[in-house]
């Protein structure tokens, strides 16, 4: 029996990847006089990528590499004034309205009579804890745990935590990678719900995905119909 649902945030209850699609742009118009912006735009994912491991998830560590990535690409040259607009960028990014996917409220409306709702999001604390209170749906979750990485580890402690078994616990998220896999991995249950346009970062590759037995949505509106299939199955 499931017990508890939790939900990835960015771009599986709102909408996340457009806003970075659309900084990038940004961002390579900004550098367009230095380079290509194909060029800029793979020159910013390489910084972006290697700066995980230092600064996590979220927009204030892409804010420093995008600096960073102008600061190289412009071999030093950057002015003043375009770091300025960088940073604009960044606020911009923070102070975006929160614009959640067709369906979501009514979802976890609907699933918060039946189970307790958790989310379980990788990001800045201050970003994500705002988005959450922005979003309007924050109080049909007991628990929101921001974390730094989604591994097996990481889901078993969350669930242990919250006092439920990992057998009677159920992801739902867009990322394969961060939100299905290692949730499947550490004994529970995972739906994966693909966004229109994923994260570079956060995709498999298909002969890995295919190596494991997951659930799939067309839409969160098809979640509680899922979990009611997996429930009467078991």
């Amino acid at each position: 029996m499931i017990k508890t649902v939790a939900f990835d945030a960015d771009d599986t209850l709102w909408h996340n990847e457009p806003l970075y699609s659309e900084t990038t742009e940004r961002f390579r118009r900004l550098l367009s006089a230095y380079h290509s912006p194909q060029w800029i735009g793979e020159r910013l994912y390489e910084t972006e990528t290697r700066n995980l491991q230092h600064y996590g998830y979220g927009i204030k560590s892409f804010t420093l590499s995008m600096i960073e990535t102008a600061i190289e690409l412009t071999e030093g040259r950057i002015k003043g004034s375009e770091i300025q607009e960088i940073l604009r960028f960044a606020k911009e990014m923070l102070q975006a309205p929160v614009r959640l996917l067709d369906h979501a409220a009514e979802t976890v409306k609907r699933l918060a009579e039946s189970y307790e709702l958790m989310i379980i999001t990788k990001g800045d604390l201050f970003d994500q804890e705002s988005k959450v209170a922005r979003s309007g749906l924050g109080d049909y979750f007991a628990a929101v745990e921001i974390v730094t990485e989604k591994d097996p580890q990481t889901y078993r402690a969350v669930a242990s935590k919250s006092g439920v078994e990992m057998r009677e616990f159920l992801m739902v998220g867009d990322s394969l990678k961060s939100d299905v896999l290692p949730v499947l991995e550490a004994g529970g249950h995972a739906i994966y719900v693909p966004y229109a346009t994923p994260w570079q970062h956060e995709t498999v590759p298909a002969e890995v995905a295919s190596r494991y037995d997951f659930m799939r949505a067309g839409s969160i509106r098809e979640i509680p119909g899922i979990i009611e299939e997996l429930a009467a199955a078991n």
